[in-house]
């Protein structure tokens, strides 16, 4: 298995999409099986709430989740059906540690 990590900061705008997009489809062409993966750092656990005049458009996935739209674009480019575990957020992570705690699965300890 292989990765191949697109990064540049938080700017919006500079291309990081189309350049995940465009690798990804020169590797299906070769005959390699891809996906994509959108790792943001907001607290939100999904786009839907976010504010569409700082965010940007809200694309929607076959299974309800509501995610950047980046992912749509990739979705289309690639001809992939994405899910909703294709779509990290900071507070997804959170979300997942606070119920685990909740549950009891750290057994008292500090998180």
């Amino acid at each position: 298995m292989m990765y191949v990590l697109v990064t540049r900061g938080v700017i919006s705008g500079l291309g990081k999409g189309v350049i995940a997009s465009s690798i990804g489809l020169l590797l299906k062409s070769c005959g390699l099986r891809v996906t994509s993966i959108k790792i943001d750092p907001y607290i939100n656990s999904d786009a839907g709430t976010m504010s569409p005049f700082e965010h940007g458009e809200v694309f929607v996935f076959d299974d309800g989740n509501e995610v950047d739209f980046d992912l749509g674009n990739y979705e289309r480019f690639l001809d992939i059906t994405l899910t909703r575990d294709n779509n990290i957020t900071t507070g997804k992570i959170y979300q997942s540690i606070i119920d685990k705690e909740r549950k009891g699965d750290y057994l008292g300890k500090n998180v």
